[in-house]
């Protein structure tokens, strides 16, 4: 993660008693867009301009004709934000956001790998660094990393990274043999399979609905696998009045929204102190450090040039493949 600045402090400036108008005044003022992923506080999908999962965000990113982008989401989407607008001043709430599953790929390390296997096309699942996407060939999201894949000549030698879950699940799907980078999502990982089917007894007429970050174990029990907004799309559609949701538990405030007769239980993680399995890093954003945020414009995300424009491209072909 490229920074140029440090994190709002609180103790430096006065909240207003409504943040939902100041921020809206602030965005105004500075021609802002606010940019917020399902897995957000409701609060500040509430007030965001745009919500989405990463493709959808994606898009709007580069298409946005705002002078200042607030990212509410975790680094390398910000990051992302800024490769398809260098222009523009691009800001995340908290610098602290990270991503495990980022995390969980670290450049060198994946440039060996990489250099282990020559002659591979290199796919990226877009929670990556920016780092990571320099050395990608096609960036994927979940929505779209079958078709993606699909359009790959099938002679053609894949390496597909971070998160082996979701890779394991794309080479389902398309019959591909792939070469998995070993990373991993600390919330789609940690759900209880035990748990998930002991709510389907007590449920027996909810439906499991599951990310592909999801391991085997519970993905073998959904009755659907999708992306977050296919999952959001297919809770809307489908005639079952009860799902059981393996996901980060925010998109149920969209869920719910959309179809408030329904009812959305989030799946259960194996720590035995929690209901639900909320990502540590999504939730460090909050409504008073997006005012913040924007009315100190910091912090920045920025990056050496180079890396910019080389994760530009793998980005591009993408959103054409897409």
């Amino acid at each position: 993660m490229f920074t140029t600045a440090p994190a709002p402090n609180f103790t430096q400036t006065r909240l207003p008693n409504d943040l939902f108008a100041a921020i809206n005044a602030l965005k105004q003022e500075l021609n802002a867009v606010i940019l917020a992923h399902y897995y957000q506080d409701s609060e500040i999908q509430d007030i965001a301009d745009f919500i989405g999962d990463s493709l959808e965000l994606a898009r709007k990113a580069a298409n946005t004709s705002a002078d200042v982008i607030v990212f509410a989401g975790v680094h390398f989407m910000a990051e992302t934000a800024k490769i398809l607008n260098p222009d523009k001043l691009v800001l995340l709430p908290d610098l602290n956001a990270g991503c495990s599953l980022a995390d969980s790929c670290p450049p060198e390390a994946f440039a060996a790998f990489k250099a282990a296997r020559p002659g591979h096309s290199v796919i990226s699942y877009i929670n990556c660094s920016a780092a990571i996407k320099a050395m990608s060939d096609i960036i994927c999201t979940s929505s779209n990393a079958v078709k993606i894949v699909n359009q790959i000549p099938k002679n053609q030698p894949i390496i597909f990274g971070p998160d082996r879950n979701l890779g394991r699940y794309v080479m389902e799907q398309t019959g591909r043999n792939m070469e998995i980078w070993q990373g991993a999502c600390i919330v789609h990982e940690n759900f209880s399979e035990k748990k998930i089917v002991q709510l389907k007894i007590e449920n027996p007429e909810a439906e499991i609905i599951a990310h592909p970050e999801c391991e085997p174990p519970v993905l073998r029990h959904a009755n659907y696998i999708g992306s977050t907004t296919a999952l959001l799309k297919y809770s809307q559609t489908s005639s079952s009045q009860a799902f059981i949701v393996a996901t980060e538990p925010g998109i149920i405030h969209q869920m719910q929204k959309q179809a408030p007769h329904k009812r959305f239980i989030p799946a259960p993680s194996t720590n035995n102190n929690c209901a639900c399995n909320e990502c540590p890093h999504m939730r460090l954003n909050t409504l008073e450090k997006l005012y913040l945020s924007l009315k100190n414009q910091t912090p920045e995300i920025t990056m050496p040039l180079d890396i910019q424009l080389a994760a530009l491209q793998p980005i591009e072909r993408m959103l054409e493949m897409s």
